[in-house]
């Protein structure tokens, strides 16, 4: 395989990637900020749906290719393309063999989410103080357990559970589940019954498969499968699609029930707070590297639109 290497202005990202993959037969593109380690770099978290302007200026876009003949012939066509004024050809490389699994696996080691609680990839040795295991392999779905909004939520789950009393919460839903990480740990400290909902196939298989190595049941499946009340709702998504689900979710609580929400930035927070305010009030409840876990409870009595 070789790798097409592209400079491209980050206003011209789009038209260029779209060209790549949909007519030079490119096997996957990626981007990344062309200023990176320079002092023009510009960090952005932002994401669709939320009128955020930040932007790279400059963009590096890195289009994989069966071989050097379809690499050559993909720069060809952009250059002919005109698809950007001042787009310009980096390099065309020739990609080594990897075995990307060990490579994902050498990424990926065990994480203490509290004292005694640990997510362990199934390829690692337990923590010699671990006294709750979560074994986890993510396959092709998101939640490994490390990133900041899932730490968040299962140090969440593990405070407000309990390892050695079921009924906690007698019914709770991990909605956009991924790999089913704080599905398995909603089961593992007192939630009696859980339901793992996602839209990608590929989590609910991770999802069943986890909970099986956890030796935890669980039903998963696609979202329409949902149905409350529950006692507890997690769902680790982004604010963007956080917002649009405001009414669904909030109409799957029980009277008095609690809802988690993660995949927040802090500077997201009032717009959160305002999708919500007809059922219930989120109130912050952590924060881990520019992240936020929201937490209501929905008061008894209140009318579901």
């Amino acid at each position: 395989m070789h790798n097409l290497t592209i400079l491209v202005p980050a206003s011209d990202v789009d038209a260029v990637c779209d060209l790549l993959c949909d007519d030079l037969d490119a096997l996957s593109a990626s981007i990344e900020d062309a200023d990176a380690g320079t002092a023009d770099e510009q960090p952005v978290f932002d994401e669709p749906g939320l009128g955020g302007d930040s932007a790279w200026r400059h963009a590096r876009v890195s289009a994989l290719f069966a071989d050097e003949s379809a690499a050559t012939s993909a720069a060809a066509g952009l250059a002919a393309a005109s698809v950007s004024a001042t787009l310009r050809i980096e390099s065309i490389e020739e990609v080594g063999e990897q075995d990307w699994v060990r490579v994902t696996q050498a990424q990926f080691g065990p994480c203490r989410i509290t004292p005694g609680f640990w997510i362990v990839p199934t390829w690692a040795d337990i923590p010699a103080d671990a006294r709750q295991v979560i074994r986890l392999d993510p396959g092709r779905a998101f939640g490994t357990g490390t990133h900041p909004t899932t730490r968040m939520c299962l140090r969440w789950i593990a405070a407000n559970g309990s390892d050695d009393e079921v009924g906690v919460w007698p019914r709770a839903l991990d909605y956009g589940c991924g790999s089913g990480v704080l599905a398995i740990a909603a089961r593992k400290f007192g939630a009696s019954h859980v339901d793992a909902v996602d839209i990608d196939p590929a989590a609910i298989e991770a999802t069943r498969a986890n909970a099986l190595a956890n030796r935890v049941e669980m039903a998963a499946a696609t979202p329409e499968a949902a149905a409350g009340p529950y006692q507890l709702v997690v769902a680790n998504i982004l604010a963007a699609p956080l917002k649009l689900l405001a009414p669904l979710l909030s109409g799957l609580l029980d009277d008095g029930g609690q809802l988690v929400l993660a995949g927040v930035l802090a500077r997201q927070a009032d717009a959160l707070r305002a999708a919500y305010s007809p059922w219930l009030d989120l109130d912050v409840a952590d924060q881990d590297e520019g992240w936020i876990l929201l937490v209501g409870s929905r008061p008894p009595g209140v009318r579901m639109a």
